[in-house]
């Protein structure tokens, strides 16, 4: 294609050569989205998610020893572990989600696992939107593709100790939230039904 002006004709024609490095970065950009897309698929999950966030109570509240406080009887105890666990319990969700990171990070044949795991789910991906995967006359969604890498994968992760882990994690986990739900005096934000019972007792 070309530009003429007056007597001086100007060639704009060829292609538009983008740097590598703006390449590169795109890239990165769409590796660091992946998991979450290939976890966010479905709009229930995004829904839950998203409602999990919002609910997440103030990280200083959550953790202020002050609050704490030994329950004065088991009916008691029992009511406190309910509303703990209904009032808090994104920030409960949110910590067994740094015990399982903190599991990756000190796992480096775990990491690698996932890492794989996610890798192949990436490059499935990749090709069901070139081109559908078709076995015998039969066209394999892509979700029952996820299965069978996860399956496939099940092998690796035993041998990275995934079962130990997990075992761990969900100790740990139930741990910390039965300490904290059982310490944790909720009745000084929400209030207690039998506050004012127990008071007119203690009167009398």
């Amino acid at each position: 294609m070309s530009v003429s002006s007056g007597d001086v004709e100007i060639d704009i024609s060829g292609d538009i050569d983008v740097p590598a490095q703006v390449k590169e970065s795109n890239k990165s950009r769409l590796l660091m989205q992946l998991p979450v897309q290939l976890q966010l698929a479905s709009p229930a999950a995004r829904e839950w998610i998203t409602r999990r966030r919002e609910n997440v109570r103030p990280w200083l509240v959550f953790v202020n020893t002050q609050k704490f406080k030994v329950p004065p009887n088991v009916q008691r105890w029992t009511k406190r572990m309910i509303k703990n666990v209904d009032y808090f319990q994104s920030n409960y969700m949110f910590v067994f989600i740094i015990l399982i990171l903190y599991c990756l990070i000190t796992s480096p044949m775990l990491l690698f696992a996932v890492a794989a795991s996610l890798g192949a789910c990436y490059i499935l991906s990749l090709k069901n939107a070139e081109k559908k995967i078709v076995i015998g006359g039969h066209e394999i969604p892509l979700a029952h593709q996820y299965g069978a890498i996860g399956i496939l994968s099940l092998p690796v992760f035993y041998l990275a100790g995934a079962g130990a882990v997990l075992f761990w994690v969900l100790g740990a986990s139930f741990f910390i939230i039965a300490i904290h739900a059982s310490l944790y005096n909720i009745e000084s934000i929400l209030g207690s039904e039998d506050e004012p019972f127990e008071l007119q007792m203690e009167q009398v």
